[in-house]
């Protein structure tokens, strides 16, 4: 990781785009996050071209922050691939959940996300047939199975014809979120999420599906 590591638990932001250049919107969150003080950001697909993941060094760093962000564009309704892994690889029984999985517990989790479609699209009547809150649940869940906290979504839709103005606001709003976590009002409505049990029996030790 090329970003300079928070000297004290703060936010840690995982930013995933498979082609920066061609980006109008998370290049400039990705940007904003490295100028907020007391940040970690790590450019994934910079660090891991190769998608060897050096997972100590992520669990490490994941271990160390108190708000894990995850900051990507929604493709094919999900995460981009290299994130995925990343959550796959990092996240994993025995350090993340299950019998003593305790790393991650009382963190936050929040998504920051664009999607290119416009809100409008994200309706029963619209081309993606569901409101966009249908496809939270698997962040949810991952929250929720390490004991983290899932923070409301921040989500800029239509990213593509957003306008300059537009653009500006939001990327403005994730600095200051960034700035000012965890004095964040909302907050103190938001139960602590507690880590879902996973039978030994389900997970045994060493052994996959």
């Amino acid at each position: 990781m090329d970003e300079r590591p928070a000297a004290a638990p703060g936010p840690y932001v995982l930013a995933a785009h498979p082609n920066w250049r061609e980006s109008r919107v998370n290049r400039r969150l990705l940007e904003a996050a490295r100028s907020v003080p007391g940040v970690a950001v790590q450019d994934l697909y910079a660090t891991y071209p190769d998608y060897d993941i050096d997972v100590p060094a992520e669990q490490a760093r994941t271990a160390a922050c108190n708000l894990l962000v995850l900051l990507h564009p929604v493709q094919w309704y999900s995460m981009p691939a290299l994130l995925k892994l990343w959550l796959d690889e990092v996240l994993t029984h025995g350090w993340a959940y299950g019998h003593q999985g305790t790393a991650l517990q009382g963190k936050d989790l929040w998504l920051v996300a664009t999607t290119g479609g416009p809100e409008a699209s994200y309706h029963p009547q619209g081309y993606n047939r569901y409101f966009f809150d249908a496809f939270l649940p698997p962040y949810e869940q991952t929250a929720a199975l390490c004991g983290m906290r899932f923070l409301p979504p921040l989500v800029l839709h239509g990213a593509h014809r957003s306008s300059a103005q537009e653009v500006d606001d939001h990327v403005a709003v994730f600095a200051d979120r960034l700035r000012s976590y965890p004095a964040w009002p909302e907050l103190e409505d938001l139960a602590t999420c507690i880590a879902c049990e996973v039978p030994e029996s389900d997970r045994p030790v060493g052994e996959e599906h």
